[in-house]
């Protein structure tokens, strides 16, 4: 089982729910990069909306263990598979609150881009200090 360095909460929404009863694989989807990138913003300082560099995603993957549905309580926990120069992986999974097993686990693949060209750029120093934190616990 992965370690997660962070947990973020995620609550599931009566829309969330699919004709079968559970929460539409989206959903899974929404909240990991929700998650993350709450956790970027509150934690690395990354700004979205008037900093320089921003994540965009290049790459996302989930498999589902078990199903959840609203009401459920549920969280992200996050942690990193590998930190580049300009690109982070993420290692996360869906877990139901205060549990250790997660339901679904995703991978989010990040790469750092300057905000106005869109080209590469390397993870910005606040937000490489925080994504540290979480490797190295």
């Amino acid at each position: 089982m992965p370690g997660y360095g962070a947990r973020e909460p995620f609550a599931t929404r009566w829309n969330d729910n699919d004709q079968y009863g559970h929460l539409n694989n989206t959903v899974y989807y929404a909240a990991m990069d929700t998650a993350v990138n709450a956790w970027m913003i509150r934690v690395g300082g990354l700004d979205p909306h008037g900093g320089d560099a921003i994540a965009l995603c290049a790459a996302s993957s989930c498999e589902f263990h078990a199903s959840a549905g609203f009401p459920d309580e549920l969280e992200v926990g996050i942690g990193v598979e590998r930190l580049g120069t300009s690109s982070v992986t993420w290692s996360l999974g869906i877990l139901r609150a205060g549990e250790h097993e997660p339901i679904a686990t995703g991978r989010f693949v990040h790469v750092f881009v300057d905000a106005a060209t869109r080209r590469p750029t390397p993870v910005p120093s606040s937000i490489r200090r925080a994504i540290e934190t979480l490797s190295s616990d």
